[in-house]
């Protein structure tokens, strides 16, 4: 079963979008640090958000550019593994970060492919947009992942 098909499937029950976060934690542990969220997963998009609390801020009291580097790769990969052909596997290569204002409040990252995913008999590389936007609406943070897509083997 695909990413993509387990989170329709359990998002459809009381607590499932929790519940598939905490799935997706469990498969990746380094993503529990920061406990994330998916509020929104297809092809082409995925939508997380983190909640500010004290584990994921720094000693000036917003949220810590790691925990916005962690997010930026949670939705990356996840709208990766939903966008991508059955057929190919993806990897982050690298990743490009601006910090772009004070992180405070619930933050909101919305990851979208800067090209089209294609199916392949070659690897290539396939970049990714994470924006992260405060409660108010203002962009916080911005990352472009390098996600190396290849075939399965």
């Amino acid at each position: 079963m695909s990413v993509l098909q387990l989170y329709r499937r359990i998002t459809r029950w009381p607590g499932g979008h929790w519940m598939f976060a905490r799935a997706v934690c469990w498969r990746a542990p380094y993503f529990a640090s920061i406990a994330p969220r998916i509020t929104v997963l297809g092809p082409g998009r995925c939508e997380a958000s983190i909640a500010h609390r004290r584990k994921v801020t720094n000693h000036i009291g917003t949220v810590h550019a790691i925990a916005l580097c962690n997010l930026a790769e949670f939705a990356g990969g996840l709208m990766t593994d939903a966008t991508i052909p059955a057929s190919m596997r993806w990897i982050p290569k690298g990743m490009q970060v601006e910090y772009l204002g004070k992180a405070n409040g619930t933050m909101h990252a919305v990851a979208t492919p800067d090209i089209a995913a294609v199916e392949s008999t070659q690897g290539y590389d396939l970049p990714v947009t994470v924006s992260v936007r405060d409660p108010q609406g203002a962009d916080v943070f911005r990352a472009r992942i390098a996600m190396w897509v290849s075939p399965k083997r």
